[in-house]
């Protein structure tokens, strides 16, 4: 269905997206929240999906001399000046990563009482710091991550983990820092924005019970090593003192959604935001937001036709099936499964770093007359669903969204339009 200026339902939903997207960039978030200039040196340190981004913008708005590092995943990395950008695996960490880490660390302890350090954090800094807590090796810390990954867990628990296994996540980055100042900037992609919970809290102390890590670990089906297990123990975060410094959220998961529901207006249509804290498994979340859509499609609520709805947050899948495929894009095959092609409805679903899960493709879409291509070209899609094979049924019916690294990560973006 095209709009009145000829722009059909997949490029509208395209263009909430994007609006998403460049409300999600750090370009001129810094210059309303810069501290004074230091006596000493300005040391900027970072992770993140967004931290390459986020330290060519730092550079600009601060115009002051400045040095250090960041670490992004590979194909992240975007020119600067004065601070060296360098890459490594993202979601299981390597020896790139763990490199980095360690001469962060290495920045870190050598800050003075007369300097600064910026600490440029986005969401992926968990797998990027990849610093093992003594006792353990990347081997261990890449085991782990690969377990958590497949076993469908929340982030919040994927988070706690990381945070039990580190050497510098939970606020260690941030105690090798001191007495220098530190002026944390974040970019948020975990549900309800908790500083300590983005990257795992590098520069933020929090506590973590070990038993709490690995309750949730047999939970999740997860069995540690004795080693693994007695690190855990050994590492316990104990304190969760407040920092003594200002952290600064600079993009989040509801500034994004607040940008796509204005542009939404633009095309004339209601937007409902449901949430920017959205988790659970994808398939099981694709059939409440499918309920949602038929009523509003059938009785005008939540939202009146022509609208739009919208959410963000992170969800999870589990993976039982030998197919290829991230979270969105199986969100988005278990919607169209649940809503049956009923009419005038369409969806698209993205992860805002341009990436979902481990393809080359940030998402996909699909609108009312998706079944048929499906059935026509012979697709099961039920079959296609069993075996976690999304990304093959979106390739085959031209329904990817591909974007390329976006520099930013303000975790998934889902919009679903009701005519």
């Amino acid at each position: 269905m095209r709009d009145e200026a000829g722009i059909d339902d997949a490029g509208i939903l395209k263009a909430l997206f994007q609006a998403a997207l460049a409300a999600a960039l750090p370009d001129g978030r810094f210059a309303p929240l810069l501290p004074a200039p230091p006596r000493g040196r300005t040391i900027v340190i970072g992770a993140g999906k967004a931290a390459a981004r986020m330290a060519q913008a730092f550079e600009v708005e601060w115009g002051r001399p400045c040095e250090g590092l960041v670490v992004t995943r590979y194909g992240h990395a975007c020119p600067t000046r004065r601070i060296e950008v360098v890459e490594a695996a993202h979601p299981v960490p390597d020896a790139a990563g763990l490199a980095a880490a360690r001469r962060i660390l290495a920045l870190a302890e050598g800050a003075g009482p007369d300097d600064l350090v910026v600490c440029l954090i986005s969401g992926g800094a968990s797998a990027l710091l990849a610093l093992p807590a003594a006792g353990l090796t990347l081997a261990d810390k890449q085991a782990m991550n690969a377990a958590l990954l497949r076993s469908g867990a929340p982030i919040g628990v994927m988070n706690m983990v990381r945070k039990a296994l580190s050497a510098i996540k939970g606020g260690r980055l941030g105690a090798a820092i001191a007495p220098a100042r530190a002026v944390p900037y974040l970019i948020s992609d975990v549900p309800g924005d908790d500083p300590a919970a983005i990257g795992s809290g590098p520069t933020l102390p929090g506590r973590v019970d070990p038993e709490a890590v690995l309750a949730a670990l047999a939970d999740w089906g997860i069995t540690p090593s004795a080693t693994v297990a007695r690190v855990i123990r050994d590492n316990a975060l104990r304190s969760a003192a407040p920092p003594e410094h200002a952290v600064h959220l600079i993009a989040t998961p509801m500034m994004a959604l607040e940008a796509a529901a204005a542009r939404a207006r633009d095309f004339g249509l209601a937007p409902l935001i449901l949430g920017d804290a959205i988790e659970g498994e994808a398939r099981e979340v694709a059939r409440v937001l499918a309920g949602i859509a038929r009523a509003c499609a059938a009785h005008g609520h939540p939202a009146r036709p022509p609208c739009v709805l919208l959410s963000g947050g992170e969800t999870t899948v589990t993976v039982r099936g030998h197919g290829r495929g991230g979270r969105n894009a199986e969100f988005l095959l278990a919607l169209a499964l649940a809503l049956d092609g009923a009419a005038g409805i369409s969806a698209l679903a993205c992860d805002t770093d341009g990436i979902d899960g481990s393809e080359d493709n940030a998402g996909a879409w699909f609108d009312s007359g998706f079944l048929d291509r499906a059935r026509q070209r012979g697709i099961d899609l039920k079959e296609r669903l069993a075996e976690n094979d999304a990304y093959a049924v979106f390739s085959a019916l031209g329904g990817l969204v591909t974007t390329g690294p976006t520099l930013t990560n303000v975790n998934d973006f889902r919009a679903v339009l009701v005519r």
